[in-house]
């Protein structure tokens, strides 16, 4: 297959059935209408995300593929490391990073943890809360609006996990508030891991890195 040629779409049925010996598609309500009374321009808009649909589809099989083959070749490769010489590729994480010889493509193994949080995080926003009330109105006011954009009101128990490690980050002069960093600490907890590949090339040894795009919503 050559860089222009189109991958074969996964099959996508085209929708229409018979019912009462008419040629119907389904109306999204549950119903069915005859195809003679659809509106050409409602019928070619049918065909178009069917066709779509195939190619997607494919391509998303593709791409579950080539992440499974990717992981199977670098675990091969790592266990022959260990097996021959008694090395293990990466830090403690598992990160690793691959390349050519010639130093022009690599690939990046990154596995991030998968946080969520337990109850003591409620603790820390009423220990918060209570610095928030007791402060002035002119007082901190950069703080103020952190804790307030870190924590929903608008929703129970959702965070903003970005602004809340920010938080952790502050030097606050305040029991209270050190309390509350030692809650937020202690109701983090890992639950897991992800592991994301990144593909990269150059087209010179002292060229930029440019990423291979495999994600469709990144192209």
């Amino acid at each position: 297959m050559n860089e222009h040629s189109t991958p074969t779409p996964a099959p996508v049925p085209d929708g229409r059935i018979t019912v009462n010996g008419d040629i119907c598609l389904g109306d999204g309500r549950g119903g069915y209408t005859p195809v003679r009374f659809i509106k050409p321009q409602h019928l070619l808009e049918d065909e178009t995300v069917r066709k779509i649909m195939g190619f997607a589809l494919a391509l998303s099989a593709q791409v579950s593929r080539f992440k499974q083959h990717t992981y199977e070749d670098l675990g091969a490769f790592d266990a022959i490391l260990d097996q021959e010489y008694g090395l293990t590729k990466g830090g403690k994480k598992g990160n690793r990073t691959y390349q050519t010889h010639d130093g022009l493509m690599k690939i990046e193994v990154r596995v991030a943890d998968l946080l969520d949080f337990g109850p003591e995080l409620q603790v820390a926003k009423q220990l918060l809360d209570e610095c928030l009330n007791e402060w002035s109105a002119d007082s901190r006011p950069e703080v103020r609006a952190l804790i307030t954009n870190t924590f929903n009101t608008d929703k129970e128990g959702q965070v903003n996990r970005a602004l809340l490690f920010t938080l952790l980050r502050l030097d606050v002069e305040d029991k209270r508030w050190n309390r509350a960093m030692d809650a937020i600490r202690e109701a983090i907890r890992v639950v897991g891991s992800k592991t994301y590949y990144r593909i990269q090339m150059r087209e010179s040894f002292d060229a930029p890195w440019q990423t291979v795009t495999i994600d469709l919503a990144k192209a």
